[in-house]
């Protein structure tokens, strides 16, 4: 690979346009024109989608723009620093806008029949319930960057452009599975977790990328022939506080959600003793006790049971003789 200096025109225009790139592009548009075109269809309805989910999508959609596509993939060739911040921008930052961003809420809420049936079909299915076990997604998560950043493979792959394209998409994947159930609104079929366990898990990844990125900072030589040593102890140092950051801001929504739901509950059930007292005080309620009805003037077929039996019997009641 060419070296690309980094300068103020070249971090402006060093954008990517060969065909995989324009591949990217040209799905991420069908992307956010599905997305806003389904929101679109809900305001018909006269349903609101929130803002804030419309804008953690699009926002998504943007940051994997910028690590395929912008200046950010062109100095990854040269700069050990743009390759960590490509693999942050797919494997953190753009993973947990887009699932903020509840694409599959959306998608069951706007699609017709056919679409939900067949995407019911995905979310209940043994493959993909096979994939999205935890241990599976930790794996392929943390497993991915331990094995790409402290092999050989980062070199490889940076010689041979389509394996790192492929290795990239891979990234974006792992980073979706991996955050999708900790920050995500949409329901989930498979491998539910409390909102503890959420940060539990992301809690317990942070001693992995701390040791990522302090091996990589303790390296005597660079990590692949086209990075400096230098490059390569800047790039450590980014990728150990970058994911440190990652996990303390991963709690941020997950909190977030937590406190909504705890309100959420909360309402319900001062919702549901409104309504209990509130039969209670009607006498719906089972064994609750009836108010006496006002005296009235008694007919004469009831001055003549009473004669007959000494007493009235109630309104309803059927006896048989």
């Amino acid at each position: 690979m060419n070296m690309v200096r980094f300068t103020a025109h070249s971090a402006l225009t060093a954008w990517q346009w060969g065909p995989f790139p324009l591949v990217v592009v040209a799905c991420l548009v069908a992307a956010a024109y599905w997305y806003l075109r389904s929101d679109w269809r809900l305001a018909v309805r006269g349903r609101n989608w929130p803002t804030a989910r419309r804008g953690s999508f699009l926002l998504g959609l943007v940051m994997i723009d910028l690590a395929l596509q912008s200046p950010v993939a062109t100095f990854a060739g040269s700069y050990f620093e743009a390759h960590v911040l490509q693999h942050l921008l797919l494997m953190v930052m753009a993973p947990v806008l887009l699932a903020l961003g509840a694409p599959s809420t959306l998608l069951l809420q706007t699609s017709n029949r056919r679409t939900k049936v067949l995407w019911l079909g995905v979310l209940r299915s043994r493959w993909f319930a096979g994939i999205t076990n935890p241990v599976v997604v930790w794996l392929f998560y943390f497993g991915g960057m331990l094995g790409f950043f402290l092999t050989p493979l980062v070199g490889i792959a940076m010689r041979h452009m389509a394996l790192m394209d492929v290795l990239n998409l891979a990234f974006l994947a792992s980073g979706c599975l991996y955050w999708w159930p900790m920050v995500g609104t949409d329901p989930i079929v498979h491998w539910k977790m409390g909102y503890g366990a959420r940060m539990l898990n992301i809690l317990l990844g942070g001693p992995f990328e701390a040791f990522l990125g302090i091996a990589i900072l303790g390296q005597q030589q660079p990590i692949a022939s086209m990075y400096t040593l230098a490059s390569t102890h800047a790039g450590g140092g980014l990728l150990w506080a970058g994911t440190e950051l990652s996990t303390i801001g991963g709690f941020i929504p997950i909190f977030l959600q937590w406190v909504r739901s705890e309100e959420r509950q909360a309402m319900r059930d001062d919702h549901r003793d409104d309504r209990a007292a509130q039969a209670e005080a009607a006498g719906e309620l089972p064994g609750a006790q009836v108010l006496p009805e006002p005296a009235r003037k008694t007919t004469a077929w009831e001055a003549m049971w009473l004669a007959r039996t000494g007493s009235v019997p109630h309104q309803g009641t059927v006896e048989r003789t």
